[in-house]
């Protein structure tokens, strides 16, 4: 073999250099799969195509989005896993029910989400028509099937594997269940202190099952503070504008039983399959001193009516403001696309106040050295 001359050698560096400079992490993970699950803070569009009150197909949702037009998110434009995807480089997945989901638009992964979902099978009822959380798990497995036809059954399972997944469930069992209406069968058969426990078992069928088909790398996000969307200062505190007690107790009980599980289900998985993302503490940033973060206000929503704009649905009859960057809500009950581009920080970014046992961009290292 000939000698390298110490000219061949520089060379040798400045590219191997110049390769570690410019292949950034979102590159790295570009193709990772990634599949999301839970209720209408992630659903982008599945449930435009069912039957049911639970939608934003109508203008002005959408309005900030890159074609202006609704698109089923419940945003004025990105939703959170928009913006997740954007940081690994990636496309934004398809609803699971889109048309378009086909061939390798399936390999990029799936959105299994839908609006007004909840733990319970019975949370959400009013909405006639959703995708329940048996439904969405049993879509994986048809999702899986699917894939397996056009890359075979090894591959497909490496592809679950390594894939990154976003489960969001939770306040829907409080707001839309729970809290619902004044003595809803679910507070007359439990306390709120012995909803919460029965709540958690429920929901670790739910994980234990999602690790059953191959997830192992599983955000989940607990809820936010409840009691201080526009929503419920509107309904239960219009006078004194402060944020519902109630609700937030019931965050914070949910919160800590939520992480202890989660633990546990790491405990017998041996391994940080299930992350912990604090959304409570994420939400509150910005809604303890949203002028902080660059807001006019936490409380009101920028699309609504009624105290607060929390009542009712936002269309096309609603008031509207005119910046939508400076509100931390789009409508009752949804943060803007600005407040998820913070939110998302946090997920990238945060430290164990908000992401445990480590953040996005540590995960997204680490798996990429596998």
């Amino acid at each position: 073999m000939g000698r390298i001359n110490s000219k061949s050698c520089i060379t040798l560096l400045l590219l191997v250099t110049f390769l570690a400079v410019t292949i950034s992490p979102q590159q790295v993970n570009a193709a990772r799969a990634f599949f999301v699950f839970g209720d209408s803070l992630v659903d982008n569009g599945n449930n435009n195509y069912l039957l049911t009150s639970a939608r934003a197909d109508s203008p002005p949702y959408g309005i900030d989005y890159p074609t202006g037009q609704p698109t089923g998110r419940f945003s004025n434009g990105l939703n959170m896993p928009d913006l997740i995807s954007e940081r690994l480089g990636a496309e934004s997945t398809l609803p699971y029910l889109s048309p378009q989901l086909e061939g390798e638009a399936l390999l990029v992964g799936a959105n299994f989400a839908s609006a007004g979902v909840g733990i319970l099978n019975d949370t959400g009822v009013q909405f006639i028509n959703i995708i329940l959380m048996t439904r969405q798990l049993q879509y994986f497995e048809q999702y899986q099937e699917r894939v397996s036809a056009l890359i075979g059954e090894d591959e497909t399972r490496q592809l679950v594997n390594s894939a990154l997944v976003l489960m969001t469930l939770g306040g829907n069992d409080f707001v839309n269940n729970y809290f619902l209406v004044p003595f809803s069968a679910r507070s007359r058969q439990f306390s709120l202190e012995d909803y919460v426990p029965f709540l958690i078992v429920e929901y670790r069928k739910i994980l234990s099952r999602l690790y059953d088909l191959g997830a192992r790398r599983v955000l989940v996000t607990g809820t936010g503070p409840l009691g201080c969307v526009p929503a419920e200062i509107g309904q239960r505190q219009p006078a004194t504008g402060q944020c519902d007690p109630q609700l937030q107790k019931a965050s914070g009980l949910f919160n800590p039983a939520l992480e202890q599980m989660l633990n546990e289900l790491n405990s017998e998985a041996g391994d940080h399959v299930f992350i912990s993302a604090n959304a409570f503490e994420m939400h509150n940033d910005f809604i303890s001193n949203p002028q902080a973060y660059g807001f006019v206000t936490s409380k009101i929503a920028c699309c609504g009516q009624g105290p607060y704009n929390g009542i009712g649905l936002c269309t096309a009859a609603s008031n509207l403001c005119p910046d939508r960057d400076v509100y931390a809500f789009w409508d009752a009950f949804h943060p803007s696309e600005r407040a998820n581009r913070l939110i998302v920080d946090r997920f990238m970014l945060g430290d164990e106040k908000y992401m445990k046992p480590m953040n996005l961009s540590t995960i997204l290292a680490l798996d990429s050295r596998v």
